[in-house]
Order: C-alpha cells, then structure tokens, then sequence
C-alpha cells in the first residue's frame, strides 16, 4: 500500500466532496473511512484511477452518515449526485482548503491545528509536540475547531498569514523526518507563490528550499543526525540553495521585512559559507536581532545564544544564555554546547545528558547521549 499517495490523494478528495455539500468536518471523516476501505481492499484489486475510487467511497460514506443524521430529509435529495466511478477531474484543491481550514471563525492557532491534522495529514500526536501541549489538549482544540467550522459555508477564506504559519509547521514535520511531507509543504507554498505577491509568501518558500538543500546531509545511512558543521557539504544541493537565494532577493527588495525572510537570510549566511569555519557569524547575528524584533521569540533568542557564541565567544554565548527559561526546547543542549567551548566539560556532559532526555525525537535523543558519552571518557 502507498501511503504516500494516500496523503497526496486526501485533501484533494476532501475538496470535492465540499465543493459537492459537505461540511468540512463530516467531509474529513468520510474521506478518512475511505481511506481505511482503501488498505483493505487495493492491495488485492488496485484501482485504475485511485483518486475517482477514493471520491466514490467517500462520497457514499458521506451519504451514509448523512442518511442517519436529523437531517435525513433534507439531505437526501444529495443521493442524486452520487458521481459515478470512473476517472476524477484533475484538480488540486489542496491550496484551496489551506486557505478554509483558516477560516475568520477560528483563532489562528486552532487554524493551523485542523490544517496540520486535516490536510497535512499530521497526528494530533505530532500537532500537540509542535505546539508543545499535551496531547489531550491539542484533541479538544482540534475538535472544538472541526465543530466551528461545521456548520459554516467556507465563503471567507482566511488570510495568508496563518495559511503561511500551517505551511512552515508541516513542512518542519517532514524535515524532522517524513521527506514527503516536506516536499509537499514546498510545493504548495510554490503554488501560493506564483497567486500571492507577498515578500513572506516568498520569504517562506526561499527558507523551505535552503534547508530542503541540506537534507541528504543531515543524517548518516544508520539515521544519526549530523550536526549542520560536520556536515558534508559538496552533497547539499546547490540548484536548490541558488533557487533559495534568488527567491529571497526578490523578497528584500520589496523592502517589506517579515520573519521569514530574515529566517532564509539566516539559512542563506549558513549555505554560503564554504566551510563551517568561514560562516559569517557576525552577520547571522544581526539578522537573529532583526528577527528579534519582529517575534521577541525565546527559542529565537535561545538560536541568537548560539549565534553570538560562534561570532563573540562563548562567554558571550552564556551571557546572552542568561534570563533564558531553563524548561525551552533544547535549552540543555544549547548550554551544553557553549559550556564544552568555554572548556567546561564536566557540566557540559551533564548537560549534554540532561538535553537527551528531554529530547523531542530517538535520533537527536542518541545523538546528545553520544555527546555526554564523549566527554565522560
């Protein structure tokens, strides 16, 4: 079974059966029965036309569901439009239903939540590490969200910025580890691109592309991380870095500075740099303070640490550290890196093993235990 070309098929099918009557939520549901009925039954009688058998059964699961609903009646007439098996009309919808999932009705962090679970094909699981919430809660806020929306005709999309937000949350899932999602994430924000003039639209797609460049590099052949200065970068893809990078000086000249712009600019410093040695650290930082003061965000403040310890020392590193919420997402790992340049192995390796437990993935939990391992030897 192609999992993948489930999660490609998925939004577009739930396009249609909107664009046909339902609601959004009852929509997701019917396509998601769909699916289940698609693992059991294609790996035996693999349609011709995946996407017109997955419309049909959604649309009758729909039906179904409707039929036993109060409004039996006035759903009924519905059946007459039960589309016939046979090839589906060739459409994406997929951009469309990022711009209603962020409908004017939501809060924009309940936005992107029923995107990221309804089009980007993420678990409330995966949604609630992203938002570092529990995952109980992340499930009300993402069924509060699908009974909100209900009920309404998507007649007023919702705005750019959030759609940009789900954007940069799915693609940051796939980079973490599911290549297809990230890739998928590229290619809507390059749809977007080529319908939205806005230097953020193109900030978004020019930061996707840098990283995107160094995937190949990131990890060993066994899955353990690489970290960005010991990674081999004659395999980082330059087609995609010279993309990355002329997307981005169209976005700056428009002069209409926005966070991802000044994140690419950041991603751009690091992909120019020959060697990990010749990274113009001084300009990374001045770009983390422009960032700054567009998000006064502590886990920018936590990578400006970083930053300022490559450019100034890292005394300076610590010092920028200080005032820093101790309980931030690979806060430890940060201080431990400063501390083992300052010299301090000692609490570097008990910080090192501290960061590995709290660790969001198996592959960075073990790659900061080889860390503190090394430097108890």
């Amino acid at each position: 079974m192609d999992e993948a070309l489930l999660r490609s098929l998925t939004p577009g099918v739930i396009g249609v059966l909107v664009r046909r009557g339902a609601d959004f939520a009852a929509a997701e549901d019917a396509v998601q029965d769909a699916l289940v009925e698609a693992v059991r039954v294609w790996p035996a009688d693999p349609p011709r036309d995946p996407k017109g058998w997955l419309v049909t059964a959604a649309w009758r699961k729909f039906l179904d569901a409707t039929r036993a609903d109060t409004a039996r009646k006035r759903r009924e007439d519905l059946v007459d439009t039960e589309p016939e098996p046979g090839p589906a009309q060739e459409s994406d919808d997929t951009l469309r239903l990022y711009f209603l999932c962020a409908h004017p009705s939501l809060t924009p962090s309940s936005a992107v939540a029923l995107t990221l679970r309804a089009v980007g094909g993420l678990t409330t699981r995966q949604i609630a590490q992203a938002y570092l919430v529990p995952e109980a809660t992340m499930a009300q806020r993402i069924s509060r969200a699908k009974k909100t929306v209900g009920d309404v005709r998507f007649d007023r999309p919702g705005d750019v910025a959030t759609v940009l937000r789900v954007l940069y949350l799915v693609f940051n899932e796939g980079y973490s580890g599911d290549v297809d999602l990230a890739a998928e994430a590229i290619r809507i924000t390059r749809q977007l691109a080529a319908v939205v003039d806005h230097p953020e639209v193109a900030g978004l797609l020019a930061l996707m592309l840098l990283h995107h460049a160094r995937r190949a590099s990131r990890t060993t052949d066994d899955g353990a991380l690489v970290p960005l200065a010991e990674q081999d970068r004659g395999r980082w893809d330059t087609t995609l870095i010279a993309e990355g990078v002329e997307v981005l000086q169209a976005a700056l000249a428009q002069d209409r500075l926005g966070e991802f712009q000044a994140q690419a600019a950041i991603a751009a410093l690091h992909a120019d740099a020959p060697a990990a040695e010749e990274t113009d650290w001084v300009q990374i930082v001045e770009w983390y303070d422009e960032l700054l003061e567009l998000t006064d965000s502590p886990v920018v403040r936590l990578n400006r640490a970083v930053a300022v310890g490559e450019a100034d020392g890292p005394r300076a590193g610590l010092k920028a550290l200080a005032g820093l919420d101790e309980t931030l997402p690979r806060y430890s790992a940060v201080a431990a890196y400063l501390h083992e340049r300052d010299g301090d192995r000692r609490t570097a390796a008990r910080l090192y093993a501290e960061a590995s437990r709290k660790a969001l993935n198996l592959a960075e939990r073990e790659h900061l235990t080889r860390q503190a391992a090394r430097l108890n030897n």
